[in-house]
């Protein structure tokens, strides 16, 4: 068939474009909300099948009236017809426990208790089973069940024992795997490379129920045992690692994980749409193999005969062979992340291999999210871990409510625009206020919503009208270097929602946590929302992320000047005077980011001493796979214009950074000095008032 893709060269690479996984994590503990985290596990879905249905007949026109997002515009071929969890404590049992029987089954015993002989799907999980939506687990088995279908649950396998995939024996269509709510790397391993302590995703919070790379050696564990079963990943480790990458802890590239797994095809991004449309074509008949024509998904072949109107990628030996065709070959990635616009993209591999990703499925409508969030969750974690304490990370969540998805920000240290995407969509006023008096009857509410958000909590509409006709810019950000004038800059929308959730009965306080876009709150010349921020949404800290003050930094950041941080500064002490309430804003800071050399460290840390303020823990860079950033650290090169930049990389750099930040600390005091030294600044070293350091005394 006709091949009309192309071979992208270095001059053909030059203009720009990205934003949980989204953030790098701060030093030594989990990521910022949303940083590697998946609101939906960009996977699978368990469900509840209609058990008075004969296999055949009626099961088709039954999912056709019950998915979600049924007008996907999918590709068919002519032939056939994805808040930070903070590091937990000793996890507290909780008093009001669920009934087994409000749960997905664990055991094939809880399945036949179900009338089941055969589940239609396992779903293979790195994390503990919590029956919540903000567990991708919980999202995608859930939006299964409404689909029509039979799903059983394997939650942190033991991954040494091929029996331990085999709990309900070979289902009927196949197997789903996913790490979890966070790349298990990112879940096992500090930025300095060290071994986390905990897991907040493992019952009693304790470390080791997961593999490294849990996907990928899931994934051929299961296919120990079934040869040939069709294996679906999804979720955000899938996700963020489908066509080759960097991966930071190996410090090289890997393939992508479709190459490595032995799996079939994944799901990325938010996959309720793909992943009923993968269901669907498995349930009519046909082979895994068959299914190349759902947006959303990545499928390997050996032949592109039948891939049309695809753009051709540097192949795995030119990666290997050349960094600097994976900044390429990332920028043109970045460029197609987009559901209207996006192209389908081949990466070529040896032996006749080669990984085909269809363009980005479209985002969900509202109607669409509010019967994702209308699911019957149990929303609790499965009765058997209360003797563990239950499961840490739900404490987070539980009594939070996710209102949007996707992002316009694209700090190009988020891996957002690879897994949601850059076009808003957002949840209505009543789902919202529906799960909100759900959650006000659960006998463990205090009066306290947690947070009330997504990605950014103060995106409530895409950025534009254009982008729902004509997808999001190729070569243009939203807010950076300014803010497009296209731009609709309204936070009225959220106002409302927010005086509605404080009116409900039984709520004493709405907290917005998922932190706001202090840009876009600058940019909207009605105050209102700044003046109900400060006035009933903050208990004392607003914490926000400007990230840096170097320009140059938040440049390579993808984050605004540092003149719009300070404005808005400004504007939320003016405002906040008003209330008459102590309130200060707590300002997020990152050192070791692509472009920071010890001169612009140095002025972060002189910033850090006119603020009076020294962060108690600083937020290393951490490269974590597909983003902006991570393309910067490996490549030395900015993907989006290919011109070289600065990265520090050893460890001894890095903490000098870091040590710049907290200055004041006196283990720090070596590397400050020798920083200061290395950037010619000793005018800092001495007794006046804007001095960093002391000199040592002479013995």
């Amino acid at each position: 068939m006709k091949h009309n893709g192309k071979r992208h060269n270095q001059h053909e690479h030059a203009n720009p474009s990205q934003r949980d996984g989204r953030r790098s994590s701060r030093s030594g503990q989990r990521p910022r909300s949303g940083d590697l985290r998946d609101s939906q596990d960009g996977s699978h879905r368990s469900g509840d099948h209609d058990r008075d249905r004969d296999r055949s007949g009626n099961r088709a026109s039954q999912r056709s009236r019950n998915r979600i997002g049924s007008g996907n515009r999918a590709r068919k071929p002519q032939a056939a017809a994805a808040q930070r969890p903070k590091q937990h404590a000793k996890p507290q049992p909780v008093a009001h426990t669920r009934d087994e029987s409000e749960f997905l089954p664990m055991t094939m015993e809880a399945a036949r208790a179900r009338g089941w002989d055969q589940v239609d799907f396992v779903y293979v999980c790195g994390d503990a089973y919590v029956d919540h939506p903000s567990f991708g687990m919980a999202i995608i088995t859930r939006v299964l069940e409404h689909a029509g279908y039979k799903v059983g649950i394997i939650a942190q396998p033991d991954w040494r024992d091929p029996a331990s995939v085999s709990v309900f024996g070979e289902p009927r269509l196949g197997f789903m795997v996913s790490s979890g709510n966070m790349d298990s790397m990112v879940n096992h391993y500090t930025v300095a490379k060290k071994k986390r302590h905990n897991d907040a995703f493992t019952p009693g919070g304790e470390f080791g129920h997961r593999p490294n790379h849990a996907v990928v050696v899931y994934s051929n564990l299961i296919r120990q045992t079934y040869k040939t079963t069709p294996i679906i990943l999804g979720g955000v480790e899938a996700s963020l690692r489908r066509l080759a990458h960097y991966d930071y802890w190996s410090d090289k590239m890997k393939r992508s994980i479709l190459m490595d797994s032995g799996a079939d095809i994944i799901s990325y991004g938010m996959g309720e749409r793909s992943i009923v449309e993968i269901a669907d074509a498995l349930a009519s008949g046909l082979s895994v193999r068959d299914i190349t024509f759902i947006d959303g998904t990545v499928f390997r072949t050996d032949s592109l005969d039948e891939v049309y109107d695809y753009e051709l990628l540097p192949s795995w030996d030119d990666l290997q062979a050349d960094k600097l065709d994976y900044a390429r070959s990332f920028k043109v990635q970045y460029e197609n992340a987009d559901p209207i616009r996006g192209r389908r993209l081949v990466e070529p591999y040896p032996n006749h291999q080669f990984a085909v990703q269809n363009p980005p499925t479209l985002p969900l409508t509202t109607a669409e999210m509010d019967e994702v969030y209308a699911l019957p969750y149990a929303r609790a974690w499965h009765p058997s871990y209360d003797d563990a304490g239950g499961v840490p990370a739900l404490a987070e969540v539980k009594f939070s409510l996710a209102s949007n998805r996707g992002c316009f920000g694209e700090c190009s240290f988020c891996a957002l625009t690879f897994h949601q995407g850059r076009i808003v969509s957002a949840r209505s006023h009543e789902s919202i206020l529906a799960e909100a008096r759900d959650m006000i009857a659960d006998p463990d509410f205090k009066g306290y919503i947690h947070d009330v958000g997504g990605p950014t909590a103060d995106f409530r509409a895409p950025a534009c009208d254009k982008q729902l006709k004509a997808g999001a810019c190729k070569h243009r950000r939203c807010m950076t270097p300014h803010i497009c004038p296209r731009m609709k800059v309204d936070h009225s929308d959220l106002v409302s929602l927010l005086r509605k959730l404080r009116a409900l009965p039984g709520v004493k306080k709405v907290f917005l946590r998922s932190g706001i876009r202090f840009d876009y709150v600058v940019a909207d010349s009605d105050l209102t929302f700044m003046r109900e921020l400060c006035r009933h949404h903050i208990s004392g800290q607003l914490r926000v992320a400007p990230e840096h003050v170097s320009d140059a930094v938040l440049a390579a950041m993808g984050k605004p000047e540092n003149s719009v941080y300070q404005e808005f500064i400004s504007l939320y002490e003016r405002e906040n005077a008003k209330t008459g309430k102590k309130q200060f804003v707590v300002p997020y800071l990152m050192s070791s980011h692509p472009g920071s050399t010890l001169k612009e460290a140095v002025e972060l840390a002189e910033y850090c001493r006119d603020l009076g303020y020294m962060p108690e823990q600083v937020q290393d860079f951490y490269p974590t796979p597909s983003t902006i950033s991570t393309c910067m650290y490996y490549t030395g090169v900015d993907p989006r214009t290919m011109e070289p930049i600065y990265t520090p990389k050893s460890a001894h750099d890095k903490a000098m950074q870091r040590a710049l930040i907290q200055y004041r600390d006196p283990k720090n005091y070596d590397l400050v000095v020798e920083a200061l030294r290395r950037a010619g600044r000793t005018d800092l070293i001495g007794f006046g008032k804007n001095c960093l350091v002391r000199p040592r005394k002479k013995k």
